[in-house]
C-alpha cells in the first residue's frame, strides 16, 4: 500500500504522531554494510523538534532503538526494524480540531478516503512520520558512502531571501554551522531573522531546499517509468509541505535554447566522460550520466498558524479556528535531513537494481 517506498532498497513506515511511537522496517539492505546506532541517531537529531530557537519547541528526543536486522553491528541481510518511541506528545492541544477542518491541512481529504481521522497532531499524515524515513535513510546513507556517493541538502531560499549563489560556489561543509542549515552565513543570518520575524506576527514562511548528489555513477536508473529524476520526484512531493519539484536546469531552462542548453561530452585527463555544462542536473534519459545530481525541493509554509481562520466542521457549519500548541513558524531547516533521507533511498534503491541490470 502507501505505507512502503523503493523496489529493491524497501522501507514500510509505521505508526501517527500521537501513538507510543513510529518506526521503519527496511528490506533489501545487502548483508555486511557495519551500521551503529549513533550514525542512525546523528541523522535524527538534526530533524528532531527543539533543536534550536527557530525550530518547534516539542521536547522529542527522538532515540532510536534497532530491533532486528544487525549482528554484531553489521547488517545480516535481513529486515531491519528501526523504533522511535514518542514521548512528548501533547493532544489536548488538538481537542479543538476534533470536528473542525484545519485550513490547508489534510483533516477533510482524510476523513473522505477513511471516514475516520486521527486528529491528534494529524495522525498518521503528520510530518512526525519523516522521523522514520530520516532514520532509514541513513542506513542508506551508509550504503552509499560505501561506493563513493554523497548527498547533501540545504536552505537555499526562506521566502524571498535566497542565497545568491550556486551550490558550485558554496562551500557545503557550511551547512551545519548555523541553525538555518543554510551554507551562505550572510544569508543564512537573514534567513533566521525573517523566521523569527514571520513566529513573532504567528505567521509562517516557506522556502526551497537545494539538493546534491556527487559520486554517482553513470547508469542509475530506468529508461521509461522509474527514470531516475522521476523517483526522485515522486520521493520529495511525498514529504509533507512540500509543493515543486525541480532538477537540473528546471524551469528556468525553459528559457534557453538548445543550442544553449545541449551538455557537450568530452573526455578527461583521467578517460573518464564528461560534460562541459550540467544544464541535464546528472540524468539523461532517466538515467544518471555520472554528474552532479542537483535539484530543487518547494517547501509551502507551515499549514499551522497561530490566528483565527474561517473553516467548517464535518457537519460543514462555518466555525473560526486558531492553531494551538508547538509549530514551526518555518520547516526548512529541519526539512535538510528529510531531503538528504528521501535522496539516499532513492539513489540507494537505483544502485541496487543497476547492480542488476547486466552481467
Amino acid at each position: 500500500m502507501s505505507n512502503s517506498f523503493g523496489t529493491l532498497f524497501r522501507i514500510s513506515t509505521f505508526g501517527e504522531s500521537h501513538g507510543p511511537g513510529i518506526g521503519v522496517v527496511i528490506d533489501g539492505c545487502p548483508a555486511g554494510l557495519p551500521v551503529a546506532v549513533a550514525d542512525i541517531q546523528a541523522a535524527l537529531d538534526r530533524r528532531r523538534p527543539g533543536q534550536s530557537e527557530l525550530t518547534t519547541p516539542r521536547n522529542e528526543a527522538d532515540q532510536v532503538e534497532i530491533l532486528s536486522g544487525l549482528f554484531e553491528g553489521v547488517t545480516t541481510g535481513t529486515p531491519i526494524s528501526l523504533l522511535i518511541r514518542n514521548q512528548d506528545q501533547r493532544s489536548h492541544d488538538y481537542t479543538h480540531t476534533q470536528h473542525a477542518y484545519r485550513p490547508s491541512h489534510a483533516d477533510y481529504t482524510y476523513d473522505q478516503k477513511y471516514g475516520r481521522r486521527d486528529h491528534r497532531g494529524g495522525g498518521r499524515s503528520s510530518a512526525r512520520e519523516t522521523a522514520a524515513r530520516v532514520a532509514a535513510g541513513a542506513v542508506a546513507t551508509l550504503l552509499l558512502r560505501h561506493h563513493g556517493i554523497e548527498v547533501r541538502s540545504y536552505v537555499s531560499q526562506v521566502g524571498a531571501v535566497a542565497v545568491p549563489l550556486g551550490y558550485e560556489q558554496l562551500d557545503l561543509g557550511l551547512i551545519d554551522s548555523n541553525p538555518v542549515r543554510c551554507p551562505h552565513p550572510e544569508t543564512a543570518e537573514r534567513m533566521a531573522e525573517l523566521i523569527r520575524q514571520t513566529r513573532d506576527r504567528h505567521d509562517t514562511v516557506g522556502g526551497i531546499v537545494t539538493g546534491v548528489a556527487t559520486g554517482v555513477p553513470a547508469g542509475l536508473g530506468e529508461p521509461v517509468f522509474d527514470k531516475l529524476h522521476a523517483e526522485l520526484g515522486k520521493a520529495m512531493l511525498s514529504i509533507n509541505a512540500v509543493k515543486a519539484f525541480e532538477y537540473g536546469s528546471g524551469f528556468a531552462g525553459t528559457l534557453l535554447f538548445g543550442s544553449e542548453h545541449n551538455d557537450a561530452f568530452y573526455t578527461d585527463e583521467a578517460g573518464r566522460v564528461r560534460t562541459r555544462t550540467n544544464h541535464s542536473g546528472g540524468v539523461q534519459g532517466g538515467i544518471s550520466n555520472g554528474q552532479d545530481i542537483y535539484f530543487r525541493v518547494a517547501f509551502k509554509p507551515v499549514a499551522t498558524i497561530l490566528q483565527p481562520q474561517q473553516t467548517i466542521d464535518d457537519q460543514g457549519r462555518a466555525v473560526e479556528l486558531a492553531g494551538r500548541g508547538r509549530h514551526d513558524a518555518c520547516v526548512l531547516p529541519r526539512a535538510v535531513p528529510i531531503v538528504d533521507a528521501m535522496t539516499a533511498l532513492v539513489l540507494a534503491d537505483m544502485l541496487l537494481r543497476a547492480r542488476a541490470s547486466r552481467l
